[in-house]
């Protein structure tokens, strides 16, 4: 089943047109991987999907329901969560607390603090367990590395249950054991949850993706399986080179 469809998405700014035409699809339960050089519009698009940016034309519907001009917490509040490239998270506040924040729907930090039920307490335990941050729950979120910091605001993504997880490059920075474990983190998430992933590291998109779409200048250049990706003259042309995913 179909989770998501985008068809025709298109956006310009300052009449340049950053993304043209975009037309792709996504399984329920499936992990997409969106690639391209840098300035292919693959965060922007995104961006048309969360809602932070409006589409100049073009649709988006999930499960049927056509979003394209929804406001970003109408979008949120459908089961839609966002990891952007830089973490964000709460520097002063414990693992614990940075959970309990995102999960919160009454304004106001404190409301966030001391209003986390003994169900969402047990369902942040288990997203942490989830995250490789079990053991660092009460560490303040300003000690952690880096790679525990992405881990820690993909476990503040899933604490606001959503269906649909975009992934701005999630291992960024990591080394190479992080990257192997978020691999870890994100296929376990396959089945219950729909990602799609803006990656560079073509090893961890080897791990993941369940499909592949190449972005080109904006527009679709090619999609399909790790096999069918390499093997495109026009994405070694563009993106991959002579050596194909490594």
């Amino acid at each position: 089943m179909e989770q998501l469809q985008v068809t025709d998405l298109q956006v310009e700014f300052g009449g340049l047109r950053a993304v043209d035409g975009l037309s792709f699809s996504v399984q329920e339960g499936e992990i997409l991987c969106l690639l391209g050089p840098n300035g292919a519009g693959k965060s922007t698009t995104l961006d048309l999907i969360c809602g932070k940016t409006q589409p100049t034309d073009g649709s988006i519907q999930l499960n049927g329901v056509e979003i394209s001009q929804m406001l970003e917490f109408r979008r949120a509040r459908l089961g839609i969560g966002r990891k952007f490239q830089v973490p964000s998270v709460y520097k002063n506040l414990t693992v614990d607390e940075n959970l309990s924040v995102a999960r919160s729907r009454r304004p106001g930090m404190w409301n966030a603090l001391t209003r986390l039920s003994l169900t969402d307490a047990r369902e942040a335990a288990s997203i942490l367990d989830r995250v490789n941050l079990g053991a660092k729950r009460h560490e303040m979120a300003g000690n952690l590395s880096h790679g525990e910091t992405q881990w820690l605001e993909i476990g503040m993504v899933l604490m606001q249950d959503p269906s649909l997880l975009l992934m701005d490059e999630p291992t960024a920075g990591m080394t190479e054991q992080e990257t192997a474990k978020t691999s870890e983190i994100f296929n376990a998430l396959k089945g219950s949850h729909t990602l799609v992933v803006v990656e560079h590291d073509m090893s961890f998109v080897r791990e993941i993706a369940d499909i592949i779409s190449v972005m080109h200048l904006g527009e679709l250049l090619a999609q399909g399986t790790i096999s069918e990706i390499e093997s495109d003259p026009r994405v070694r042309e563009v993106y991959l080179g002579s050596e194909g995913i490594s």
